[in-house]
């Protein structure tokens, strides 16, 4: 919990106080990643448009969180380069803010503090604090809560702080680490309508990586399927589900199709995986 506490410090500190509806565009070209003599990942190309959502899938251990990482600036990449609003990642920049899947909260704050955060690391006058925050707060249903601590609360309203926190600095990209995984099923199918009823209200350019498929359909207008070792983009499949999305959407024809056609890329290298012995 420290050092996912120290690395949300880390990647707060480059916040930009654009609007959200500022432009914002993520290129990657050729980016390679390795520790020592494993590569992890190799030649990953692709770009994500302003105010699209790019959602991430494959296998345990393909490097998804690795790679997520990499365009955040927490960690170097070992061959290419990425490049967000034209500007070359080299460390954690100016508009970009990343949600962690354990929340990464500091437990000392309460929720007004630790949304108010990242504001004050970016030198955000009071005045402006005390008008953004509740507006956050309240945004993800947390009005009433404010002066709460992260062990009063259930996962599902930490993740809510947790997103309200990157949200109150208006990022131009939202960089999401599977970020409902560390609550039950029925928390995650809320929070998912959360978000996107919350994107909807707010679009901004979003990376998010997750191990369901059916949250990665849900959410995105591509998904990205990463396959191998090292790990590559072995299919791009388009999201061509109407927005805004609903439970509806879940039941429609069309998203089985597109969550059978991930799955069946994913498929059979799910179950290698499953079998494979670590050594």
């Amino acid at each position: 919990m420290a050092n996912r506490t120290i690395a949300v410090a880390t990647a707060l500190t480059g916040i930009s106080t654009r609007s959200a509806t500022a432009a914002a565009a993520i290129r990657l070209r050729a980016v390679a990643k390795r520790y020592g003599a494993i590569d992890v990942f190799r030649d990953i190309s692709f770009e994500v448009g302003e105010r699209e959502i790019v959602a991430i899938v494959g296998p345990s251990g393909c490097g998804k969180t690795t790679l997520l990482r990499c365009i955040d600036g927490l960690l170097m990449i070992d061959a290419g380069e990425i490049v967000i609003d034209e500007q070359r990642v080299s460390s954690p920049i100016a508009g970009v803010a990343m949600v962690f899947q354990h929340f990464g909260l500091f437990p000392w704050k309460t929720v007004y503090a630790n949304v108010a955060y990242g504001l004050r690391m970016a030198g955000v006058s009071k005045d402006e604090i005390a008008r953004r925050v509740p507006a956050f707060i309240n945004l993800v249903g947390l009005g009433g809560f404010e002066a709460a601590y992260p062990y009063q609360m259930s996962g599902g309203m930490q993740q809510r702080c947790g997103l309200a926190r990157a949200l109150a600095v208006e990022p131009s990209v939202l960089l999401m680490d599977e970020p409902f995984a560390a609550v039950d099923a029925q928390t995650r199918e809320i929070l998912q309508f959360e978000l996107l009823r919350i994107w909807e209200s707010r679009p901004t350019t979003m990376v998010f990586v997750t191990h369901s498929i059916e949250e990665a359909v849900l959410m995105g207008d591509r998904v990205l399927v990463l396959r191998g070792r090292p790990s590559h983009i072995d299919e791009v499949i388009k999201i061509d589900l109407p927005r805004p999305r609903n439970r509806e959407t879940l039941r429609s024809p069309r998203f089985a199709d597109l969550r059978e056609r991930v799955w069946a890329t994913l498929m059979s290298e799910a179950r290698e995986a499953e079998f494979k012995l670590e050594r």
